[in-house]
């Protein structure tokens, strides 16, 4: 299942925020109290992608084969193609 785009979405005046998979021209608003949510960034990594798991530290393994570092929960290295060992 491919899974579209997530954004960091923030509310201006509690400085909370959300992450969710967010679409062009569609205006998101919090739900307690209406307010409209500005883009902050997007989270890595890019779509199309295998994981689900944002790029940081407790998230990521290195491959034994490569070198490149890959998200833990994925099995095949994104950068050479082939099947990494269990995570430690």
């Amino acid at each position: 299942m491919e899974l579209g785009q997530r954004y960091r979405l923030r509310e201006p005046s509690s400085g909370r925020e959300v992450i969710l998979e967010a679409k062009p021209d569609v205006v998101y608003r919090d739900e307690s109290n209406g307010e409209e949510l500005e883009v902050v960034g997007e989270i890595l990594p890019l779509a199309p992608s295998q994981s689900k798991l944002p790029w940081a530290v407790e998230n990521l393994r290195l491959c034994n084969l490569c070198g490149a570092m890959a998200q833990r929960d994925l099995n095949e290295c994104p950068t050479c193609g082939r099947r990494m060992a269990p995570p430690a």
